[in-house]
């Protein structure tokens, strides 16, 4: 059997938190960065030295670096975005921030970007936070709770989204500072204790989960015997999409790992006429799921996709506009989508992104079904550059 090998950069997620710590550490050492924009223009804020900073269209960049320099004394600098950046609410983040003694201030907006951050020692040691909102405000507090005086305690209410990426940051830390250090109390509640040295020096970031989607749904548009062998990943994987495995087995793709190479196989049709699953933790990889069920004829009921309307764009609302465009019957509520089986795929129209780099690798796999366009590709390089040099190699070994 044949099959094409990719070498996937390293995790956006991983290796931001992996920065935002180092800025705290600096002898910490980091292995396998991404080469993704957000992580580049992340990198490049922790090392700004004036008083204004655009963070373009980095939502994690914005949400780590409101916490990282509302701690830094004597930081006096505004933080601004796209357009889109400052209608994604941040007033979550910041109420917690300031009731840990953060002095920040809306410049334009009150509950948005831009923000004047004037850096101080923070006092307060617990705060409390809406869990359904996004997890990247409260792993922006937990990263920086180490150089707390008095650490925090993290007080989650209600239900919890993307509970993989809260996971993911309290192991990371607990693996670079010491399992005392960072603990999940109960399924609400985290604390971080004051740590003033590194109990691991270096962090290898794993490959990219969420990167890894698009071509799950490559293999499961293709013929069966299809493989794809993916580097380097882990089986004790901190990174929620890592779900990706028991996700596309109805789907008839089925992961093997070989040592830290992923091999996904298309061993059946899809098992089953309708396809079903909760994305609450993993709303990431719900647009790459729902155009793979179009692709092959099924129908699908995603639930749990709630934060999909304050992403990079409002993700539910582009997927109806999309996919309709190439014949499918959708149905979108506040958190879930459905999806009609036995469309027929139409060709010939052009794909809008919406500034959404998840749009644009979304529908490529679509490409081996059908023909049409995608609007502003280059869109990608907000989490995987060489994505469309990667797509070429898939498509003409697919085919």
């Amino acid at each position: 059997m044949s099959t094409l090998s990719l070498l996937l950069s390293g995790s956006k997620s991983e290796s931001n938190r992996a920065l935002l710590l180092q800025a705290l550490f600096p002898d910490m050492t980091i292995g396998n960065l991404a080469i993704a924009d957000d992580t580049r223009i992340f990198q490049k804020a922790l090392l700004n030295m004036s008083p204004l900073f655009d963070v373009h269209h980095a939502g994690t960049a914005m949400r780590f670096l409101t916490a990282y320099f509302a701690t830094q004394r004597g930081v006096d600098l505004t933080l601004l975005g796209s357009e889109r950046m400052c209608e994604r609410p941040i007033g979550v983040l910041v109420e917690a921030l300031r009731a840990l003694g953060a002095d920040i201030t809306y410049t334009q907006n009150e509950g948005y970007p831009p923000l004047r951050i004037r850096g101080r020692a923070l006092k307060g040691s617990q705060v409390s936070l809406r869990g359904d909102v996004s997890s990247q405000y409260a792993s922006a507090l937990l990263l920086i709770a180490p150089s707390l005086p008095k650490g925090l305690t993290l007080n989650l209410t209600g239900e919890i989204t993307s509970l993989p990426y809260l996971q993911m940051t309290v192991r990371f830390l607990q693996y670079m500072l010491g399992e005392n250090v960072a603990q999940f109390v109960d399924e609400h509640t985290i604390i971080v204790k004051p740590c003033d040295e590194l109990l691991h020096d270096h962090w290898q970031v794993e490959s990219d989960w969420s990167s890894a989607s698009y071509w799950y749904s490559c293999v499961a548009l293709s013929q069966v015997g299809t493989q794809l062998k993916l580097s380097h990943f882990k089986q004790d994987s901190l990174q929620g999409d890592s779900a990706l495995q028991q996700l596309y087995l109805p789907l008839g793709v089925r992961t093997i790992f070989q040592g830290t190479t992923l091999v996904i196989e298309k061993v059946s049709t899809p098992t089953t006429a309708h396809y079903t699953a909760h994305l609450n933790n993993t709303p990431d990889i719900a647009q790459t799921i729902a155009v793979t069920c179009l692709g092959l004829g099924i129908g699908a009921t995603l639930t749990g996709l709630h934060t999909l309307k304050i992403k990079e764009t409002d993700r539910l609302q582009a997927l109806k506009n999309e996919m309709e465009k190439l014949g499918a019957a959708v149905t979108i509520t506040e958190d879930s989508l459905e999806l009609a089986a036995g469309a027929q795929l139409g060709s010939g129209v052009s794909i809008s992104t919406y500034n959404d780099h998840r749009m644009a690798m979304a529908f490529a796999p679509l490409l081996l079904k059908t023909d049409f366009e995608i609007a502003d590709k280059e869109v990608v390089s907000k989490s995987y550059p060489n994505f469309w040099d990667d797509f070429a190699e898939v498509m003409e070994f697919c085919k």
